[in-house]
């Protein structure tokens, strides 16, 4: 009987020799996700398996030396799931999160991610993962992008630019190179012109890039419009705020992060809404109730509760899955306008992580370490 356990670990430039940036493959994996979310065959946590995952806080006044105090983005969290289909997988991401990181060169939240043995549970990778995680980020909307947007859209707007815009500018202008001009809407100067130099410096198709001093200045012509600016505490009424009058008819709204419209807008039948998955929803509503928008920021959050009350109804809101599987019309016209909301599930972590340990399996890339050749308890 052979006892060895041995996993394969991977460092941030092997996770990038493994393919952690193909954008395009990167979306096509998080459809196949998506509909294995679509048909069942997944787990996360929570009694009702749809759970985002559990996440530990600190007070605002700690009474112990040493606990951390309550901060922006001041968090520890852990995000399990099992996938089935060709995956059959699971696996865990873990991160610490702290906005003072950036005062040290360090990205906000550090990640990293346990990838298991579906029937032993043995590790079969532990990897870095702060691109899996903000590929995958991009690539969930990606997936809109793919079946939802005009094939010769020209124009994209970005309110909030930040790294989450970056993983979903970079994601679409792959999947629609005839795009070639850009607008920007951030909350300072500064942010903005440094996305504006990344974007003209990594992609040569945007012709023309433009700060914009209104988000209705910047989404004035866009065919796709991605809303990436964080939740603020101050709740809904400090969410960027998307004026249905400066909407462009037949424009796609990727809506990963906080975002806030007019409730008598998101029930136009001109107005189709598109979420990642039901479950999702749903376990944040039995999580946080009524508050889960405000909490979240996510705009799907709010049209569960404006089916609750009555204001649309439940049929409205579609999943990506059933258009990418063609059980529902991908575009049904030229001037309709969809707001695709995207809350990140753990699932998707574990479709990309399984994808790029499979390649770094076949093409021997990280370092195979030793868990155990024989277990003292067993």
């Amino acid at each position: 009987m052979n006892t060895t356990i041995n996993f394969r670990y991977l460092n941030e430039p092997q996770m990038i020799e493994a393919g952690v940036g193909d954008l395009v493959r990167c979306t096509d994996v998080m459809e196949e996700a998506l509909v294995l979310l679509r048909q069942g065959d997944y787990r996360m946590a929570g009694e009702t398996g749809n759970s985002h995952g559990a996440m530990i806080t600190f007070p605002e006044a700690p009474e112990f030396d040493g606990m951390p105090k309550d901060g922006p983005d001041r968090r520890f969290m852990a995000m399990p799931a099992y996938l089935g289909g060709r995956f059959g997988t699971a696996g865990v991401k873990w991160y610490g999160s702290n906005t003072e990181n950036r005062q040290a060169g360090q990205p906000r939240s550090i990640h990293v991610f346990v990838l298991n043995d579906r029937d032993s549970g043995a590790p079969l990778a532990i990897m870095s993962a702060n691109l899996l995680s903000a590929y995958r980020t991009g690539a969930v909307p990606g997936v809109g992008v793919k079946h939802l947007a005009k094939a010769d859209a020209k124009t994209v707007a970005v309110v909030g630019p930040g790294v989450i815009a970056r993983s979903v500018l970079s994601t679409t202008l792959a999947l629609r190179p005839s795009i070639d001009t850009l607008t920007i809407k951030g909350r300072s100067v500064g942010s903005t012109q440094a996305f504006a130099d990344w974007a003209k410096r990594e992609f040569p198709q945007l012709v023309t890039i433009t700060a914009s001093d209104t988000i209705e200045e910047a989404i004035a012509d866009a065919d796709i419009v991605m809303a990436t600016t964080s939740t603020d505490a101050a709740g809904s009424e400090a969410f960027p705020y998307f004026d249905k009058a400066a909407i462009k008819p037949g424009a796609l709204l990727l809506l990963p992060a906080a975002a806030r419209f007019d409730d008598e807008f998101v029930a136009q039948d001109n107005v189709r809404l598109v979420i990642d998955a039901h479950g999702l929803y749903e376990a944040w509503l039995e999580e946080y109730g009524p508050t889960a928008y405000q909490i979240l920021g996510i705009p799907g959050s709010h049209w569960f509760g404006l089916v609750e009350e009555g204001k649309i109804p439940a049929a409205k809101i579609e999943e990506i899955a059933d258009i990418a599987t063609g059980a529902l019309t991908p575009r049904r016209n030229d001037d309709e306008i969809i707001l695709y909301s995207v809350g990140g599930m753990p699932v998707e972590d574990v479709a990309w992580a399984t994808e790029l340990y499979r390649t770094a399996e076949e093409k021997n890339i990280g370092t195979v370490l030793n868990l155990w050749d024989q277990p003292v308890l067993a």
